[in-house]
């Protein structure tokens, strides 16, 4: 049913654009802090950050700082960190065996955040690409990205983490039946309390370059993630892995990327009704800000604008780089 609307000039729609008092009543959609959820690229050392070139203003963190930020997070009202390794060549192997050592560096992170500001939530990042020499989130044999051998090691990715004190886990991969597989590993185990946030949609998309430059997966990537990944054509499919999901239980999604995908966010979020969130993907945080340093667009204005746009389209939450930024001038006002 369409909206009905009286005729000009009963009807002037200009009324309640004419200040920013009668603007902020009517306003539909708002963004808060309890939005945010800031990624973080983890790094071995201490007390030490490095650049990560292709995203300005982004760095990988020690321990040590990770655990820092975390405070800063708690302060600004960010809810949740996620964390991401970065992984040398020299640490990658066939078997992927790091990714589920109790002492990697995502683990050891989790326990320093839970140490440091035990309020925050802390999300992890479940695939093999980062400890893969083969640079996929699955295992490579004879070429192919084999599914089941790939979710058994998932599984005790995921309990590693979980054990850690992880709150949220987050399956990237997008292996078929992973989510069915680590929940019963989850329950069996006692950890009926950690939540697990699918990416349940994650699409094939040339957006992630400078993410794979920061957790040194771009040198180690043999040919293209085709073959698990979602083809960026279709928008059906993504309805059918959200439910399978879901189904296998899944507490929240996650449509990756986020804004050349907000078609499939309010798809989602209108179907099924569930915690939809989405990630604003490296690629799409470098174009904002290399337009606004070559002074093409309003930065500032621009990231807020964005993250507006993952709430009109039905997030509740958004993976953003822009995570403390935007809680900053939130709490400035």
């Amino acid at each position: 049913m369409r909206p009905t609307v009286a005729p000009y000039p009963a009807a002037r729609l200009r009324r309640t654009r004419t200040s920013p008092a009668i603007r902020g009543l009517v306003r539909e959609t708002t963004v808060t802090a309890d939005d945010l959820i800031w990624p973080v690229f983890l790094r071995d050392g201490a007390g030490e950050r490095t650049a990560v070139p292709s995203m300005p203003g982004v760095e990988r963190l020690t321990v040590d700082l990770v655990a820092e930020a975390a405070q800063e997070a708690a302060e600004l009202g960010i809810p949740a960190i996620c964390l991401f390794p970065y992984t040398g060549p020299e640490a990658r192997t066939e078997d992927c065996a790091m990714a589920w050592d109790p002492e990697n560096l995502t683990n050891r992170a989790i326990r320093a955040i839970k140490a440091a500001a035990p309020e925050i939530a802390v999300m992890t990042d479940i695939a093999l690409d980062p400890y893969n020499i083969n640079g996929h989130d699955g295992f490579v044999v004879g070429g192919q990205i084999v599914n089941d051998e790939t979710v058994e090691a998932l599984v005790k990715m995921a309990l590693a983490q979980a054990e850690a004190g992880a709150d949220i886990l987050g399956p990237s991969d997008m292996m078929d039946g992973r989510i069915g597989a680590i929940r019963t590993a989850l329950e069996a185990a006692g950890h009926r309390n950690v939540s697990i946030l699918s990416y349940a949609a994650k699409y094939a998309s040339a957006f992630y370059g400078p993410f794979r430059d920061a957790v040194g997966a771009s040198a180690a990537l043999t040919g293209d993630k085709n073959t698990y990944q979602m083809d960026p054509a279709n928008s059906d499919e993504a309805l059918r892995t959200v439910a399978r999901d879901l189904a296998e239980g899944a507490d929240m999604v996650m449509v990756k990327p986020g804004l050349p995908y907000l078609d499939i966010i309010r798809r989602v979020r209108d179907t099924f009704g569930a915690p939809t969130f989405a990630y604003q993907v490296s690629g799409e945080y470098a174009m904002i800000e290399a337009a606004a340093a070559n002074g093409w667009i309003d930065g500032e204005k621009v990231m807020v604008e964005s993250l507006m746009a993952f709430k009109r389209a039905g997030c509740m939450g958004v993976l953003t780089y822009f995570a403390p930024r935007m809680a900053r001038r939130l709490k400035a006002g």
